[in-house]
């Protein structure tokens, strides 16, 4: 092997999708992996197979139709997870890969395991030992390894690799690294542990954000030896999130002078495209000045930078902003655009769409292509994923109209339409509609849509931003509402009226509690 090669391990889809309200559908799920493919990650983690039905589909799924990466599924040292993630990354072949991990930290053991160290490392063992009956790739990890014993680490290190463990990642699982520290720690193990040298299985690190370290710290391990970098979109993940590959890998780039050339196969013009699937899939946005794919991260407002900028962009540029994919735009569409140019571009965008999937597309791009003179790549991408995400509908927006100003009551009238599969024959596509009062004009129209599904949501979280830019600019709206289960469902609308934005957002929300509600029903 390559020793100056670092593989890029994503796990947007299972540690990024634990983020609270990042949750994905299959279809979304398949679409970030279809993403990550052309992005060109080494290794995609799927999931965690046995923590539903759901998560067990979707990694079986990945597998059987994602090509060129390695696809993992994730595994506690515990019979039914490894067989379970077996089962499910089987589809991929020889591309599939298991990854088993324990707890080894004096804190973990105490506490959470109340188990001895030769007892951690026999179950380490017969957990490698097992995953290698389903395939040959197999990826350790020692949970919380940047707070367990230095010679303890090498104990167990050395046991699974022994055993058969190929990859063993280092994770700083609850944030608490800081670099001098982690490298220092990655170092100690390539000195003690002889495989690790030898290229008989190499040293992966996965790191936490709590105290904003995360690609901090895997940089300082890059440079101190480790050879596999476990990351995610955007950084999105448990707490305070993950490592973000698009720092991550931008870094190695602009600074090869300084980490010696570290080579990754990282399709670097496809970053911008994948930060703004995987925020619009999970409905976590980006902030304006994040690093790399940030609204703001090539912005020069202040007059002595722009003056530098207009003599010699290197003045205060260090990376060319098309190099991460900004500023790649066609030409744009107009409504006189036919199906075929539609379904063209959606092709060179790189979505895979049935042709019943092209024609749905197609036809909200004419209701689109009325409303405004372009549209622009970024408003189609925003038909597609707002595609991608709907469900099952109920309930669909027939009609809404408003009346409100700074001196009368905020009133909506909403028609919704019932859909025909979920009622009896009689009832076939029947309409009905109310109007409310509310705060505001979205709150009203979603007032309305209450009393008309029977359901009451409260709204816990509400965006808004403009998907392209000028007056007739698609509006695209993400929310998150609180049915009173306990759980924060999200929602999606994009159009050119935000308030009926706001309505599709809301209602698609709506399909997404009823459809959750009639699975979680027993059936008789």
């Amino acid at each position: 092997m390559n020793k100056n090669r670092l593989r890029i391990f994503d796990t947007t889809l299972r540690d990024g999708e634990q983020c609270p309200g990042a949750s994905m559908n299959l279809r979304e799920k398949l679409e970030v992996a279809r993403q990550l493919a052309r992005l060109k990650v080494d290794v995609i983690e799927a999931g965690f197979p046995v923590i539903s039905e759901g998560d067990f589909t979707a990694v079986q799924t990945i597998a059987r139709e994602i090509k060129g990466p390695i696809i993992t599924g994730l595994a506690r040292c515990v019979a039914k997870d490894i067989d379970a993630a077996g089962e499910a990354v089987k589809p991929a072949g020889k591309r599939g890969r298991i990854h088993v991990f324990l707890a080894t930290s004096k804190i973990h053991r105490e506490f959470k395991l109340k188990k001895a160290k030769d007892e951690i490392i026999r179950l380490a063992v017969e957990g490698v030992n097992r995953a290698r009956s389903f395939v040959d790739d197999i990826e350790f990890s020692p949970e919380d390894a940047s707070r367990t014993e230095p010679d303890f680490l090498v104990q167990v290190c050395r046991a699974v690799i022994d055993a058969g463990a190929t990859t063993v990642n280092i994770p700083d699982t609850v944030g608490w690294a800081v670099p001098e520290h982690y490298a220092s720690l990655i170092k100690y193990l390539h000195t003690e542990v002889p495989e690790f040298r030898s290229g008989k299985a190499i040293i992966s690190v996965h790191c936490h954000n709590d105290l904003g370290l995360a690609v901090a710290n895997s940089l300082a391990a890059v440079k101190a030896g480790a050879r596999q970098v476990e990351c995610t979109v955007n950084g999105i993940g448990e707490r305070a999130g993950n490592a973000a590959l698009e720092e991550l890998v931008m870094a190695l780039q602009t600074r090869a002078d300084y980490f010696g050339n570290i080579e990754c196969g990282i399709q670097t013009r496809e970053i911008v495209k994948s930060s703004r699937l995987v925020s619009r899939m999970c409905g976590l946005l980006v902030q304006r000045n994040k690093a790399i794919v940030g609204e703001n991260a090539f912005a020069h407002a202040s007059g002595i930078h722009q003056d530098g900028m207009l003599k010699n962009r290197n003045t205060y540029e260090i990376m060319d902003p098309q190099v991460v994919g900004w500023g790649e735009t066609e030409l744009p569409l107009t409504k006189h655009s036919g199906r075929a140019a539609v379904a063209a571009r959606l092709k060179e965008k790189g979505f895979k769409m049935s042709e019943e999937d092209t024609a749905a597309i197609f036809a909200r791009f004419k209701e689109i292509g009325d409303k405004k003179k372009f549209v622009y790549d970024d408003d189609l991408v925003s038909l597609v994923e707002g595609h991608i995400t709907e469900v099952p509908e109920t309930w669909s927006l027939d009609y809404i109209s408003v009346s409100t100003g700074n001196t009368t009551v905020p009133t909506a009238t909403v028609r919704l339409r019932f859909a025909a599969t979920t009622t009896p024959a009689t009832k076939t596509n029947s309409c009905f509609q109310d109007a409310s009062i509310g705060d505001g004009p979205v709150d009203a129209a979603l007032k309305a849509i209450d009393r008309l599904t029977n359901t009451k949501g409260k709204l816990m979280d509400y965006s808004l931003r403009a998907v392209t830019q000028g007056m007739d600019a698609l509006g695209e709206v993400t929310l998150k509402v609180d049915f009173g289960d306990g759980s924060l469902t999200p929602g999606k609308g994009a159009s050119t009226d935000i308030i009926e934005a706001s309505a599709k957002a809301y209602l698609n929300a709506v399909n997404r509690h009823l459809l959750s509600s009639r699975e979680k029903t027993p059936k008789k």
